[in-house]
């Protein structure tokens, strides 16, 4: 019974080993000349202002995630759209649902401010 996994094992081991060493080719094949001009940030040619270790604000990410989720809702009306005459007055009540529930929602990140940049 348990010598059936030996195959499965040995799959995973072939490919972290092959993953660590595809990982790490670059590093041990590549050339190693390094000088001021190429450990400089490249910001389009203009001298770098600041430190990249700066905060982004948490606006930015919540708004980023609400688009994300927004945009995968919104593709689920596209099959819909695509058979629409074959589906009926059901599908048609159950659409206005759908885009109900997606109204209540947006207006409720509108009430929690989530769109807002302060």
């Amino acid at each position: 019974m348990l010598s059936s996994y030996i195959p499965v094992a040995l799959m995973m081991v072939i490919a972290v080993v092959f993953g660590v060493m595809m990982a790490n080719l670059s590093k041990w094949i590549g050339p190693k000349r390094p000088n001021f001009q190429k450990l400089t940030t490249y910001e389009s040619g203009m001298i770098p202002v600041g430190t990249t270790r700066e905060r982004v604000s948490i606006k930015y990410y919540v708004v980023g995630m609400l688009f994300i989720i927004f945009d995968i809702e919104l593709v689920f009306l596209y099959p819909w759209a695509v058979v629409f005459d074959k589906l009926g007055a059901f599908a048609l009540t159950e659409m206005f649902l759908f885009i109900a529930l997606l109204f209540v929602g947006y207006i409720y990140i509108l009430k929690k401010g989530a769109l807002e940049w302060d």
